[in-house]
């Protein structure tokens, strides 16, 4: 698997392989005008003339691609310096290859990065606050006392619109061969519902028109998923588990029903292509609007449950719920303590 994160990632590559590399025939000349290369033909680097590195494309670039290979082959681990923007001479592979076959469930797995379990840890840091988030407000990078800091940019990110995982199965006929796994905003609190590319409409829901980035509409999956993330955002650590049970439930049906989606359209396909396409638009459309329902019962669970920063569960069939004050953990406490000194002291003795 190879992948590239807006930053140029081939370097050398060979002149007089027309079946397996194809480049424009002026790209070392046109460099050679520009004054951007003057060496021999065989050493010409593409990265290395047109998108030179330098830190930023590493650690915000080169350091997603370096997560993505990380959660699916080892040995990555000797390119960290490099992810870091720390050693550039240590470039890593154009690709790498997985350990094992890779599913769907893997390859949305990899979408969901944000370094977890390495150094990079979005988790780990002051900047998740005393909820463990792992968002960072833009800009990404600013100044303090004349020097310039940044936040880590990983695979997952508040900034996303729309992502997708294409799966290209072609033993089975074009219209049921494809699946785009589509999903809207965040990726790691996203659900990716199965989009057949035989399909000859898209769910209300996710249609062009239904709301826009400055009109709201409560039909509209954008709109709805950016309401669930943006609320967890404020709790992120205990609104994220309730998020990723609704999403793995959805996700797991998606991926069980596949084969047996995929077997009754290959039948109506054999008999009426027409009828296999209207099938799988309807299935596709009903699992994008349905998903976009489920998620709006969400948002007011999660709205009800974590109201004025308590944690709410029902009572039996009282009407009151019981109520739990869980506070922050105590590293943050401590954080507090480290910043304020005996501000906040108790007077009086313990209470």
């Amino acid at each position: 698997i190879s992948g590239h994160a807006n930053q140029a990632r081939i370097t050398t590559f060979p002149l007089n392989d027309p079946e397996n590399c194809i480049y424009s025939p002026d790209v070392i000349s046109f460099a050679r005008e520009k004054g951007y290369f003057t060496g021999a033909d065989q050493d010409f680097s593409f990265s290395d003339t047109y998108a030179p590195l330098d830190f930023g494309a590493a650690r915000f670039c080169e350091a997603r691609v370096w997560a993505g290979f990380n959660q699916v082959s080892s040995g990555m681990d000797k390119y960290v310096d490099y992810a870091k923007g720390v050693n550039l001479k240590n470039r890593m592979p154009l690709w790498v290859k997985p350990d094992r076959k890779l599913t769907v469930k893997d390859v949305i797995g990899m979408m969901r990065d944000y370094y977890q379990g390495t150094e990079l840890d979005m988790t780990k840091d002051v900047g998740a606050g005393p909820y463990q988030s792992i968002v960072r407000w833009r800009p990404m990078t600013w100044k303090v006392d004349g020097e310039t800091y940044f936040h880590e940019r990983a695979i997952s990110t508040q900034q996303t619109g729309f992502s997708f995982v294409a799966q290209s199965r072609g033993w089975l006929p074009d219209p049921v061969g494809g699946i785009l796994w589509f999903s809207v905003d965040d990726t790691y609190s996203t659900v990716y519902v199965p989009m057949y590319c035989g399909i000859t409409q898209v769910p209300e829901s996710y249609a062009v028109g239904n709301g826009s980035m400055m009109e709201f509409s409560d039909n509209s999956a954008f709109w709805v998923f950016n309401q669930v993330s943006n609320l967890a955002y404020t709790r992120y650590k205990d609104m994220i588990a309730d998020i990723q049970k609704v999403q793995s439930a959805l996700e797991g049906k998606f991926i069980s029903y596949t084969d047996v989606v995929d077997k009754a359209a290959v039948e109506l396909y054999q008999k009426d292509p027409a009828k296999a396409r209207e099938f799988l638009t309807d299935y596709s459309v009903n699992q994008g609007n349905s998903t976009v329902m489920r998620w709006k019962e969400l948002y007011r669970y999660l709205f009800t449950k974590y109201l004025d920063g308590n944690v709410k569960v029902k009572d039996g069939n009282n009407q009151n719920p019981k109520v739990k004050f869980p506070g922050y953990d105590e590293s943050y406490y401590r954080l507090i303590i480290e910043k304020t000194g005996d501000k906040f002291k108790y007077q009086g003795g313990s209470h």
